[in-house]
């Protein structure tokens, strides 16, 4: 496993993560897959206060607890459940954020998180508010470091140049390259670490059938999951090299992979060698489909 160092932090982050959300609570097998990840090398764990009104933070807490000192925490605020529990709502108010870390902090059994990440956002949102309950946070050592969760560009600019935000969590893979337009170089100016999700597109790029996603067809998705299939070798297969793709660029720190299985695992994670892609597989991929752009949430 190969490990990258978050920018303005301390923090050498596996490039690739686990997104913990898509653990299945029914499962006996949890803590097994989340053991042997960090086994593996992995050593970041993204999880939030939505997932299952909290349980999965409880999951993760319990089975991560032998290995608190050797792993890296993140977890999200802003999204509070109604009190009937059928729904919830956007709350980033000063009172909200402190009260929700605490009660995160007891369900993760530990005395702080590592990265404390906002859970979305809109442009209209009282960012002066946010900061100060993150920087109240870290005062009191029950954070070390905060960030934000966005795929919107005009938010993410906002939080780049106005805040000391170290990470920034959002969709970006071969189907969804809206990032390149202007995100990924806005991070890295900032030094703002990117934790990427989605890099396997709902596993359409490691084997599911060929579906349309986003603005492309299912010919689209077809012809991309053909040049993977050339790419790769017996040192690295299709979703080793979609998640390879996303890591080339400078401005991403970790591919967050939502592993529910350990065949899922042991797919990606193994003793291949896993080697980065040239320049010009590289730039094969790119040049197989159009990218999209973000057609909301502009800068």
């Amino acid at each position: 496993m190969n490990y990258r160092k978050l920018p303005k932090t301390d923090l050498n982050i596996s490039e690739i993560s686990f997104g913990c959300m898509s653990l299945d609570l029914n499962s006996v097998n949890n803590e097994s897959i989340l053991r042997t990840a960090h086994e593996r090398g992995i050593n970041y764990f993204d999880t939030a206060d939505l997932y299952n009104k909290g349980a999965n933070e409880l999951l993760v807490g319990d089975s991560l607890k032998p290995i608190r000192t050797d792993v890296i925490l993140a977890t999200k605020v802003g999204n509070e459940w109604l009190p009937d529990g059928s729904s919830w709502r956007w709350n980033t108010s000063k009172d909200y954020i402190l009260n929700a870390a605490d009660k995160s902090l007891k369900r993760l059994q530990t005395d702080y998180i590592d990265i404390y990440q906002l859970h979305g956002g809109t442009i209209d949102d009282n960012r002066d508010e946010i900061i100060e309950a993150f920087e109240l946070l870290k005062e009191q050592g029950k954070i070390r470091y905060y960030g934000i969760s966005s795929i919107r560009p005009n938010v993410i600019n906002a939080y780049a140049t106005e805040t000391d935000i170290v990470s920034d969590m959002l969709q970006y893979s071969l189907l969804d390259r809206r990032p390149e337009e202007n995100v990924l170089e806005l991070a890295k100016e900032h030094q703002i670490g990117l934790m990427v999700r989605g890099a396997l597109a709902k596993g359409l790029l490691a084997g599911k059938p060929a579906t349309g996603f986003l603005n492309h067809s299912t010919d689209d998705v077809r012809k991309i999951n053909s040049t993977l299939e050339k790419l790769s070798s017996a040192q690295r297969n299709k979703g080793q090299s979609a998640i390879q793709y996303v890591l080339h660029h400078q401005a991403v720190t970790t591919a967050v992979i939502g592993f529910r299985t350990l065949e899922q695992l042991d797919n990606l994670v193994n003793d291949n060698l896993n080697p980065s892609l040239s320049t010009q597989e590289y730039q094969e991929l790119q040049n197989c489909l159009q990218p999209a752009i973000y057609e909301q949430h502009r800068i």
